[in-house]
């Protein structure tokens, strides 16, 4: 399907709009109450960024609002659609719960090579009740919604479970990665032989996802095992580069008469390392053999 043509940048409206959009598409009815996604990513083009930059914390603030608004609304409506349903219906949706910590919205600027003036894309994450009985950790619904040229698509929605992390390394455990992003410290298990990791996106759907400046790259590098000798291997695929050690990894990335490509090459990683993004993130590299 061809993308429709942009007819105008994204205006500060609109953007709050889809905001509310997303909120709608992603809410998830429990038993008791509904709950809705707290944490929204808005990735707009980089023109359309620029020129709505000074008043960005307008636009955060009155999408807030927005929100705020739209719960009252859907719940007005359900109590009004089960007052009127009551001869004939069950119990109806519970009522939506805003987010306990309220709404986190940030603004940033798409990198992505196709993005356009107009272009509106958003991604906002729901956290789930742990399942214990089931031997799950917390589980993290994804939604994905775009508007591109001027056109809503449809939402994409994806469940997450993260099991519970041990004290120590475990067994199937290949490596260890703590670092510090914008929603706190965090600790990654290597459990694969390889592994892309960077802020994720459209098309760009990430082991490792920072929640980091756009100076990391959607897709920033891939970490490999070799099975063989456990050793590490980084391929740099980043815009602004990737260090390891303070030394910079070469890039696999060449442009030949426009087109991008790959050109696989690699840089070992020691057992423990210091791995730098874009110098704005760097991680805490351990192998699990290095104990």
């Amino acid at each position: 399907m061809e993308r429709p043509a942009a007819t105008h940048p994204a205006t500060a409206r609109e953007i709050i709009l889809e905001i509310v959009r997303n909120m709608r598409e992603g809410v998830e009815p429990l038993h008791y109450s509904t709950l809705a996604p707290s944490v929204y990513h808005v990735y707009l083009h980089p023109g359309d960024y620029d020129r709505l930059r000074a008043i960005v914390p307008r636009i955060v603030d009155e999408a807030r609002r927005a929100l705020d608004e739209e719960v009252a609304s859907l719940n007005r409506a359900s109590i009004a659609e089960r007052l009127k349903l009551a001869k004939f219906a069950r119990r109806g949706d519970p009522k939506i719960a805003p987010p306990d910590a309220g709404w986190q919205i940030r603004i940033l600027e798409n990198t992505d090579d196709d993005v356009e003036p107009g272009d509106i894309v958003i991604y906002s994450e729901l956290a789930l009740p742990a399942k214990p009985e089931f031997g799950s950790g917390a589980m993290t619904k994804r939604i994905a919604t775009r508007r591109m040229g001027g056109a809503p698509a449809a939402a994409e929605q994806r469940y997450e479970t993260a099991p519970p992390a041990p004290e120590g390394p475990a067994e199937g455990v290949y490596a260890i990665i703590e670092y510090e992003d914008n929603s706190g410290r965090k600790q990654y298990r290597m459990t694969k032989n390889e592994i892309v990791a960077g802020r994720g996106g459209r098309d760009y759907w990430t082991d490792l996802k920072f929640d980091t400046l756009p100076d990391v790259s959607r897709e920033h590098f891939r970490l490999r095992r070799d099975p063989a000798t456990g050793k590490f291997f980084l391929k740099d695929l980043s815009r602004l580069g990737t260090t390891i050690d303070g030394e910079k990894a070469p890039s696999s990335i060449e442009f030949v008469d426009g087109e991008k490509r790959d050109r696989n090459l690699e840089a070992p990683v020691p057992d423990a390392a210091r791995i730098g993004l874009a110098d704005v993130l760097f991680l805490e590299f351990r192998s699990a053999s290095n104990g």
